[in-house]
């Protein structure tokens, strides 16, 4: 018995003696479960280098969304005043109108009725124009009555009344007063295009009868379309009118249209968006009422908290940094960013005053994502 143990004695003295023969190796501190904590020879593998955030100016782009707006004055609702029978209209969604050109026909026994009327009273007009000048020379002589002169003259303005308003009826429905003086009458009247532009919509067919209050078609004026952008309240003191504004479809990301803000919205839904309107440097026929944008706003030298690029990480959808608690021993931060401009990337959390790992920061964050894996 005491041979067996002197022998394990000396076996335990000779591994203790062939131990203390190897270098010992630096063993890092157990780490938290967002903590990560190197050897000044991992440090030195990857390089690390850790400094305070910078102050610096930077680009800053705001990304905003919207969709394409015309504005009230350049969307027309076109529609008879008197109603009518729809005789013929070649017109189709899409169709370019110019305006002054003939988009409908209508026809309705009234328009007959309302042209007989008015010849009717120029008829009595012209007759009552040559008695009250009759009146007038007998009245000189005083061969009339004065009453009988007044009443020539109450005559004549009634008529004359009358005859403006049916005149003014008939420039509802189109008609030339001036061009019914040779009797001429037509059962059907024109109606033609306010502006030019295209076709949005047609709301009727041949022979339909319609309303006054119906809506035959709309066109739209396209030189004046705008870009009306949704914006969160807390950006909308950052844009200024005359700001030029870069905005591209889903469809074709690589064409960049410029515009200009024209009016900013002083009010601000429930949601906390507020709107901006654009208005485009150059219209493209591509871009039709309705159709969504994206759109870029720039503005110059913000001076904000920064980092080199290469210190911010990204993990599951957000940013992070490595914020250095003690010599060598880092905390995993997650960052709220601002924009990244030649090389640099602006800090919105407040970082002033910690130390930061500026290089290295992905080693340290496929050391901790290691060290979770293998516990």
């Amino acid at each position: 018995m005491k041979k067996y143990l002197y022998i394990t004695l000396i076996s335990a003295a000779l591994a203790s003696a062939c131990s203390s023969d190897k270098p010992q190796e630096e063993i890092p501190q157990t780490a938290e479960e967002n903590e990560v904590t190197l050897t000044a020879q991992q440090a030195k593998n990857i390089s690390l280098e850790v400094a305070e955030v910078d102050f610096g100016n930077i680009n800053e782009t705001l990304k905003l969304q919207g969709k394409i707006d015309v504005p009230p004055q350049n969307l027309v609702s076109v529609s008879i005043p008197l109603g009518g029978y729809l005789k013929s209209t070649k017109m189709l969604p899409g169709t370019h109108v110019s305006k002054g050109q003939v988009i409908a026909v209508m026809e309705d026994p009234q328009y007959i009725q309302l042209q007989q009327d008015y010849l009717n009273v120029s008829n009595k007009l012209s007759y009552a124009a040559k008695e009250l000048a009759r009146q007038k020379e007998l009245n000189l002589t005083k061969a009339n009555s004065d009453k009988t002169l007044q009443q020539a003259e109450m005559e004549y303005s009634n008529l004359l009344v009358e005859q403006n308003a049916l005149s003014e009826k008939l420039k509802l429905i189109n008609v030339n007063a001036a061009q019914l003086r040779g009797g001429k009458i037509s059962k059907s009247v024109n109606v033609y295009s306010p502006i030019n532009g295209y076709v949005s919509k047609v709301n009727v067919n041949i022979g339909k009868y319609v309303t006054p209050s119906d809506v035959i078609l709309e066109l739209i004026n396209p030189t004046d379309i705008h870009l009306n952008l949704t914006i969160f309240e807390k950006d909308l003191g950052k844009i200024k009118v005359g700001q030029h504004v870069i905005a591209y479809t889903n469809v074709d990301p690589s064409k960049r249209y410029d515009t200009e803000v024209i009016l900013i919205s002083h009010n601000v839904s429930e949601g906390g968006r507020g709107e901006v309107h654009c208005h485009f440097e150059q219209y493209d026929q591509r871009l039709m009422p309705g159709m969504y944008m994206n759109a870029e706003l720039q503005f110059g030298n913000q001076k904000v908290q920064v980092l080199p690029q290469d210190a911010v990480v990204s993990f599951e959808g957000k940013d992070y940094v490595f914020v250095e608690t003690k010599p060598l021993n880092f905390m995993l931060t997650a960052v709220e960013v601002g924009e990244t401009s030649e090389g640099k990337t602006a800090i919105v959390t407040d970082l002033k005053g910690k130390k930061i790992a500026t290089k290295g920061a992905y080693s340290l964050l496929m050391k901790l994502k290691n060290s979770g894996e293998e516990e």
